[in-house]
Order: C-alpha cells, then structure tokens, then sequence
C-alpha cells in the first residue's frame, strides 16, 4: 500500500509522526511525506523517507487554503495513493477534500485535539466545529488522542465514514526514564545551567506562545520563591498564535523573577533536563493529549498541569499530580508552592505517575492499536 502522510510543518513529521512512519514501512508499505519543508526534513529523508514540500500554512485564510487544495489534488492524483493520513487541523480541512477528489480510497484523520475547545468564546467554537464537520464529509476514518475527543466526535458526527477511535497517546519510556543509580545528569545540567542543587525545578515544555499559559505561568511564579522554572521551547516561525514577548520582558524587568526563571529555547536534551528537574507544569488552555505530560511522568516526575481534555486524561489530580482552572495564576501558583515545599509529595506522586505512564503510554502500544485499526499490520 503507498501512503501519504500529511501535516502542515516538518516540525510535526519529525517529532510526532515518525514512529508510525517506520511501522508502516516495516510492514512493507511505502510511506511518503508532506508538508511545507523546514529545517527538519533533511532529517526525516536522512531515515529513507521522501518528503515533499506542500504550500500548507498554518492559517486558515481561504486563497490559501484553496490554493493547497488545489496543489494536494494534483499531488495525491499523480503519486497515486492508496490512503492518505493527514494531521494537524489545516493540513486536514485542505487535505481531505483534496484526496477525495484525487480518487484516493481512504482517508485517514488523527485530530491531536481539536481546536474547539469549552473554554473558547461560543461563535468561534461553532466556525470551528462546523469547519470539522465539513472536513469529517471527506474522512474514512477519524482518530483522537483523547476519549473526550472521541466522544465528541461522535455526538457531532465529525467523520462521515462513522469510524472514530481514540488511540491515546505515548513516548518512548527507553529514552523517558528516571535517573539511573549513580548518574550524573543533575548534577552536570544544574551546574551548567547554573542552579542549585537544592533549588525545586519545574519543568516547562512547549512553544513559546500564550495558549500554552506562559502569562500565567510566569505570573505565578512569584507564589513560589526559591524555587525555579525552566523553560523549553521556541516560538515557530509558522505560529500565528498570540505572543508572549511583552511576558518575557516582564521577567526580564523583575531582578527576582529574572534569576529564577530560565528560557533555555530548543532543546535536543529534553530527556535529561527533565531527570535533572523535580516537576513538571504545563498550563495550556488546550491540548489533545500532551507527550510532554506523558514523558514527564514517564521520568517520574509529578505533574502541575491546567484541568483541559486530555491532560485531564493523564494526569489524576491529588494521585499523580495537581490539576487547577485555566488562565488562574493564583491557584497554578499555588500548586507549584505546594509541591516546591514538600519533597515527599513530590516523590510520592512522581511514582504514581511513572506507573501510569507506564501502564498507559508507551508509544509502541499505541502505534500498534493505529496499525490494527489501520488494517496495516504485517
């Protein structure tokens, strides 16, 4: 079978969607890529895969959106698809159609969390639920991350081929893992980086935009003296999403705020900055069903995180973590004072939340259930 799968940046292809790709191809289809070519597609064609550039942007302007479907038409009608899997809310709303009318037989939908949300303003929420719904006109199969997007997808009648599944979400607990008696990566990163020992970290993984909760976040920080946040992520050159750059000079402005607050930007560490850390917080006011939640607790570290579908999902509030309101800086502030100042707790809930991880969220497990679901295990 030849497969295309579809996103809007390479960003998406290389850290979300390269495990299926090498499934897939490990079971003798031919896998091709596409989207709008960046830094990360050599990276991607340096594992055997082709990769086409595609004009999807991340945005919803309808010249441009038309313009991608006509160019998509045209691309799956040459190379000739059996299946078309597309990703990421614009690459699907032109992609779907596109493949449809290219005569490709199945198409394929994985919504990592829809853009509605509860907490967004109701027209808006009904555009783009109704946006959806259109794309759900040209879709075989349509699968979540989250069960609560599963079940909304299902009342809406978001997939008209009527096959939704949710199939959750995961990383790889090979690379995600606690610390290994008698390593050194704390201590190494926390000298280089220039913190304490005995300072609390948490952790934050995500672009550097608002929705992610960045104006909270920093807010809230002022709740917790002696401790630390760290921050990974980079606004791409793609987003269109808010800024937080009056945020970020806001911090850099407070002389307290400003030593212990660290933008560390894109990181190929990830995996030892989280061993070297004591928490995890991550106030998005959406998500699908965060990795990043899952590879903290897969490291064992306990979870502050907005109480949102999906992150809901991963995190059991008051077990394995603390889930608070959205946009609410003083009861985020409150949680990470919370577990900055008590170290058994953090422990205690660091380990339940590695045992869910690992019951739960391994990503092998749930690339599996996509090739099952798929029909494309070998």
């Amino acid at each position: 079978m030849k497969i295309c799968q579809l996103c809007a940046v390479d960003f998406t292809l290389y850290h979300f969607l390269l495990p299926l790709m090498r499934a897939q191809r490990d079971a003798g289809h031919e896998v091709v890529g596409a989207c709008a070519r960046g830094a990360w597609a050599a990276k991607i064609e340096a594992e055997g895969f082709r990769v086409v550039d595609v004009p999807v942007r991340r945005s919803q302007n309808p010249l441009a959106l038309w313009r991608a479907y006509r160019v998509l038409r045209g691309f799956f009608a040459r190379e000739g698809f059996d299946m078309v899997h597309a990703h990421t809310p614009v690459a699907a709303l032109a992609g779907r159609p596109a493949a449809k009318a290219a005569g490709v037989a199945r198409v394929v939908y994985t919504a990592h969390g829809f853009y509605f949300h509860e907490n967004m303003p109701a027209p808006k929420r009904a555009l783009h639920v109704a946006l959806e719904w259109f794309g759900g006109r040209f879709t075989d199969v349509l699968m979540t991350q989250a069960e609560e997007d599963a079940a909304t997808a299902r009342a809406l009648g978001l997939c008209k081929g009527g096959v939704v599944e949710a199939i959750g979400n995961g990383s790889d607990p090979a690379r995600f893992r606690p610390p290994a008696p008698g390593e050194d990566t704390r201590a190494r990163l926390r000298e280089a980086i220039g913190t304490a020992a005995d300072t609390p970290v948490f952790a934050m993984i995500g672009r550097l935009v608002a929705e992610k909760g960045y104006p909270e976040l920093l807010r809230a920080m002022r709740r917790a003296p002696g401790s630390e946040l760290w921050v990974v992520g980079e606004r791409l050159a793609s987003d269109h999403a808010e800024s937080i750059a009056a945020d970020i000079a806001a911090v850099e402005a407070d002389p307290d705020l400003a030593q212990r607050i660290r933008f560390l930007g894109y990181r190929a560490d990830v995996p030892d900055l989280l061993r070297a850390a004591d928490a995890f917080v991550l106030p998005s006011h959406r998500e699908g069903m965060p990795r990043s939640i899952i590879e903290a607790m897969l490291t064992g570290l306990p979870v502050v995180a907005t109480d949102i579908r999906g992150s809901r999902e991963e995190v059991v509030s008051g077990e394995t973590g603390l889930l608070v309101p959205v946009r609410d800086e003083h009861a985020l502030g409150a949680a990470i004072a919370a577990l900055a100042g008590d170290p058994a707790l953090r422990a205690r809930m660091g380990q339940a939340g590695l045992a869910r991880a690992r019951l739960l969220y391994d990503e092998r497990r749930v690339v599996e259930r996509q090739m099952r679901l798929l029909g494309l295990a070998s």
